[in-house]
């Protein structure tokens, strides 16, 4: 049965939209929990766009259940999370000109980049997670570095279209699970997952984390953050 991760990043957006105090992704984070996330998922980038410094603080200090900092692999981001210290760190890609993210990390050819980051968050008592494409590139060099957890990229599988090319995506992923768990470690998912398309990832053998964020805030402005939370929470949890 897979855990759920829920992503406050776009809470932070709208507040950051008027440069005000509110909606508060603390609030967001704490009502999560009340409608059973297993899991905080917050994105600290380079440019802050949305998440700042004082949310990560606060929220460390706050959440109860697993905090999940996602990150690029940036110098000044890696010293406030050995500061601050999350339960889990994940090493996402970043450009300044994305909506959103576009895709996995570039594990090949970030590997002396990423090796040094990943032993310093070791040192911090810090778990270390890769956001990957499922490419077997990709994951033969995530499994020579000995991480806790990949988190497949799942955006290719959530644009396609359903029938046979979304069959193929979910294949894709199905495969590089496999991989993963027979490499020793926890198999995540997250990107583009909706309350319409969820299920089947949900349910690949073994599947321990969904990190879902746009489609949970998008329901709670129509039902509130802790109903949209549990609503999700049950078709990740369903048999």
């Amino acid at each position: 049965m897979a855990e759920l991760g829920v992503n406050i990043d776009h809470v932070a957006t709208v507040r950051q939209a008027r440069q005000t105090f509110e909606p508060d992704p603390v609030w967001a984070a704490a009502l999560s929990e009340l409608g059973g996330a297993d899991c905080i998922t917050l994105h600290l980038r380079e440019d802050r766009r949305h998440i700042q410094e004082r949310d990560l603080r606060i929220l460390r200090q706050t959440v109860t259940v697993k905090l999940n900092l996602e990150m690029a692999c940036d110098i000044q981001v890696l010293a406030i999370a050995c500061e601050v210290k999350p339960d889990q760190v994940t090493l996402v890609p970043e450009r300044r000109e994305e909506v959103t993210t576009e895709g996995g990390l570039d594990i090949v050819a970030q590997r002396e980049k990423a090796v040094e980051i990943i032993r310093r968050m070791e040192d911090a008592g810090i778990s270390v997670s890769l956001f990957l494409d499922p490419d077997p590139r990709q994951l033969d060099v995530a499994a020579t570095l000995k991480v806790a957890a990949v988190e497949l990229h799942t955006g290719q599988y959530a644009m396609a279209r359903r029938g046979r090319r979304q069959d193929e995506e979910l294949e894709k992923l199905i495969q590089a699970g496999r991989f993963i768990r027979q490499a020793g470690m926890a198999l995540h998912a997250g990107h583009g997952l909706t309350y319409h398309n969820v299920r089947p990832v949900a349910t690949i053998e073994g599947m321990h984390e969904l990190n879902i964020g746009h489609s949970i805030v998008s329901r709670a402005l129509m039902v509130g953050f802790e109903e949209a939370v549990r609503e999700m929470k049950r078709l990740v949890e369903s048999p």
